[in-house]
């Protein structure tokens, strides 16, 4: 599963009598939920916003990252804050009506901080087809690497409405999968590999309403090399 290296969140369920210089904290069979966090940040592009045209403009990068991921940072910072005080009050109502955000919010960060490392500029590599163990298993799952781009655009081009394109590594029967997830929906039945983000706010600015288009612009900046990393890991 991709990890955001995100600040250190702590946890923590104490069960049973617990005790301070003052007396019990607790009552025997209650819990005390001790919560440590700190906010989540938007990372740094790993290129300049040039560095992917012609296929993405400095517009949309700017756009994208500055103010779109920036958004699902701040919403994410927000949930998190109001779940930690529906923790602390014993909030079971309020814990449940926050998960959409968080789940929304929280995808939005994962699955950005993730697209941006999936893309390379074509001077560091992005666009060369992949090699070694990762080549082999695309080639054992879906024939070629042609054949799974063309399924791959296919399928995701399909979704209704805003989501994902995934390349994912399934644990269970180890084969590579393509999956498609509505709006900021994160990969989690897969370990996520490769992802393409098909909300308008990725391309509409350049190539319009043509999401076709797009797809078929953006494997000239893939970083295969993340992916191959990502596949190395999950296996």
């Amino acid at each position: 599963m991709y990890r955001l290296k995100a600040p250190l969140r702590v946890l923590k369920s104490i069960v049973g009598p617990t005790t301070n210089s003052s007396g019990p904290l607790t009552r025997a069979g209650s819990t005390i939920f001790v919560i440590s966090r700190s906010k989540h940040t938007v990372p740094d592009l790993p290129y300049d916003y040039n560095a992917l045209e012609p296929v993405i403009s400095a517009d949309i990068m700017k756009i994208h990252h500055d103010k779109h991921h920036q958004a699902y940072v701040n919403g994410l910072n927000v949930a998190e804050e109001k779940f930690e005080q529906a923790l602390k009050d014993r909030d079971v109502h309020s814990q449940i009506a926050l998960q959409e955000a968080l789940k929304f919010n929280g995808g939005g960060h994962i699955n950005h901080s993730l697209f941006w490392t999936n893309l390379a500029p074509t001077k560091d590599g992005g666009g060369e087809h992949p090699k070694g163990a990762l080549l082999s298993a695309i080639q054992k799952d879906f024939g070629s690497v042609d054949d799974f781009i063309s399924k791959f655009n296919t399928t995701t081009v399909g979704i209704q409405g805003s989501g994902w394109g995934w390349l994912g590594y399934n644990k269970s029967n180890k084969r590579l999968e393509i999956v498609t997830l509505p709006n900021q929906d994160p990969l989690i039945t897969h370990v996520p590999l490769l992802g393409i983000d098909v909300w308008e706010h990725a391309y509409y600015l350049q190539y319009k309403n043509a999401r076709a288009d797009y797809l078929k612009a953006i494997w000239a900046v893939v970083n295969w090399k993340t992916v191959a990393e990502r596949f190395a890991t999950a296996q």
